[in-house]
């Protein structure tokens, strides 16, 4: 099926952006949803992708070239991938294998954990070659299994079945793998796809701050910074998180690395109101880190996710004693990264903190930003040093 675009289509497209929307399009007459179309611009040959009148974006473009879309084509892609991540990450055997369309798979996430894989289905298009998929991924790594944990609301709004389960071989709920030379887990019970792998460098630099230190690990999940904290000999850390399946993985992760009990608490809370609690006791600690889920899921709900940030950090700075750190993150594309430099500025101006920015991080390689797709890039880390406005 040909699809041709309106003669004032945004150049993004044609400067290799695979999001086509349903206002650009010229004619999408009795395109079947999830079928491959050839798109066109002027009669020129733009790309091939695949087809959803249920989404905004009604086509995903997955390749610029006029190729077939087949077994050899997924192949081909996750080798790519793979020897991507291979080379910048050689000591490591677990990773985001396919980022979707950074890795020009729109719609799909594979993350390696030791010799198992986790996938998450998020498109109808790539829905309808999942087993093409999971074929070259076999043949290409022989895992132990491969566990399907798809988003359940894009299953709902793109029209495909929706799977939690082990879709080849089997394994357990938790994944042992190691990060940084610490032993992990993903739990394929817990969110996503079980761990989030894209703080691995920024996790590891924080590390190396936190030797004899105090800390608090708020959003804590399972521990990715806290335990990087105590590896680093940090003399303890407070771990919060309102999930208690979470604090109980977080816990084995703990006693799987040797740190003794005494060196850390366990709190089963809101984060934000753990952090209250802690501002209004008057309890300090060396190192705050905060990194809450993403506080916003569109465009309208920016207002909030900027209320949101603004607060936890506010609280985060009046706890952090002085000369102290902040570690603070977000984890959504749509609040832009001067957005959030802007909000915790609001923060330390509410709070008369000064503040020097030690390291200013992004997702780690393994989940590339594409500078032609802007919304690759989604994380913001940043680490500071915290000092009273009056000391200056």
């Amino acid at each position: 099926m040909i699809i041709n675009l309106k003669k004032d289509i945004k150049s993004r497209i044609l400067n290799g952006h695979p999001w086509i929307y349903s206002n650009e399009i010229l004619n999408d007459v009795d395109v079947v949803d999830g079928d491959i179309v050839d798109v066109f611009y002027n009669k020129n040959f733009v790309g091939k992708g695949y087809y959803n009148s249920n989404s905004l974006i009604r086509i995903r473009l997955l390749t610029k070239k006029n190729e077939t879309i087949d077994f050899d084509f997924f192949k081909n892609k996750i080798l790519r991938a793979k020897n991507y991540r291979e080379n910048l990450l050689n000591f490591s055997d677990s990773y985001r294998l396919i980022f979707g369309e950074a890795d020009g798979l729109p719609g799909l996430i594979v993350d390696k954990f030791n010799d198992y894989l986790v996938i998450q289905v998020n498109t109808l298009g790539i829905f309808k070659y999942k087993f093409d998929i999971l074929k070259a991924l076999i043949e290409i790594f022989n895992p132990k299994g491969i566990y399907e944990k798809d988003d359940e609301k894009s299953s709902k709004i793109e029209g495909f079945d929706y799977y939690d389960r082990w879709v080849h071989g089997n394994g357990p709920d938790l994944l042992e793998f190691e990060l940084n030379n610490i032993k992990f887990f993903s739990d394929l019970k817990g969110q996503k796809t079980g761990f989030f792998l894209d703080q691995r460098l920024n996790a590891l630099n924080f590390m190396t701050f936190c030797k004899d230190k105090n800390v608090l690990d708020a959003f804590s999940y399972t521990g990715n910074f806290g335990i990087h904290a105590l590896c680093g000999g940090a003399n303890h850390v407070t771990f919060v998180d309102f999930s208690e399946r979470a604090l109980e993985v977080l816990e084995l992760i703990l006693k799987n690395n040797n740190i003794s009990s005494n060196r850390y608490d366990l709190i089963h809370s809101n984060a934000f109101d753990y952090l209250r609690m802690m501002d209004e006791s008057g309890k300090m600690f060396d190192i705050t880190s905060i990194d809450p889920p993403s506080l916003a899921k569109s465009r309208k709900s920016k207002p909030n996710a900027f209320r949101g940030y603004k607060e936890i950090n506010l609280r985060a700075l009046k706890i952090t004693k002085n000369g102290g750190l902040l570690n603070t993150s977000s984890c959504t594309q749509i609040i832009y990264p001067e957005e959030f430099f802007k909000t915790i500025f609001e923060a330390a101006e509410n709070t008369n903190k000064s503040l020097k920015l030690i390291n200013k991080g992004v997702q780690s390689p393994d989940h590339p930003v594409c500078t032609n797709i802007f919304e690759t890039e989604y994380l913001k880390n940043y680490l500071f040093y915290v000092e009273d406005i009056n000391n200056y």
